[in-house]
């Protein structure tokens, strides 16, 4: 794994223009963003086998479009691609659902029709539904849950990009699960 310094030396010389820092952060970046990627679809029905790989490339193509971005560090680029890969998924399961209650059909690429489950959809729409509740209540509470969940983040990393002790990373995550258990079992 690389030093998260020459990482954030890279994303910060991206951000200043710099297109060969892009290129050689890429190669830096993708085994982290491929481990992000099948934390989400470990959760996934098995035997897809090119979900990860779809999850990764459709998240790939929305960070490099991110014009004008200022890249803190490490820690940030992996929150917002971990935040970009939730969103591609609902957005995915959210389209699922509306065809599946009726909506109109729309043609999707086989990466796409795989990385959500018909099973799934309703589960990972409802989540998304309590994570924006979350967030409307409990904004910090609700990143800490994207950084640690869906993100893959560590206490302290998560602590650095969220700018609090990993104490306080630690106390709002565990009333975040509460919070969300509830939530979602009340449904």
């Amino acid at each position: 794994m690389p030093a998260p310094k020459e990482v954030t030396q890279l994303l910060i010389a991206w951000s200043n223009g710099d297109q060969e820092a892009l290129d050689k952060l890429v190669p830096l970046v993708y085994d982290e963003l491929r481990r992000i990627a099948r934390r989400y679809m470990d959760r996934e029905p098995a035997g897809h086998t090119l979900q990860t790989t779809a999850l990764v490339n459709e998240a790939y193509l929305r960070l490099i479009e991110q014009k004008g971005m200022k890249w803190q560090n490490r820690a940030h680029f992996f929150a917002i691609s971990a935040q970009l890969m939730r969103r591609i998924l609902v957005s995915m399961a959210r389209a699922r659902h509306a065809d599946k209650r009726g909506g109109e059909a729309r043609q999707v690429s086989l990466d796409e029709a795989l990385v959500v489950s018909e099973e799934r959809a309703a589960e990972l729409v409802a989540l998304d539904e309590a994570m924006n509740e979350l967030a409307a209540l409990d904004p910090r509470r609700s990143r800490v849950v994207e950084l640690r969940y869906f993100g893959g983040l560590s206490v302290e990393e998560t602590a650095e990009v969220l700018k609090i002790s990993p104490e306080t990373v630690m106390r709002e995550w565990k009333r975040a699960k509460a919070w969300l258990y509830t939530e979602l079992n009340r449904k």
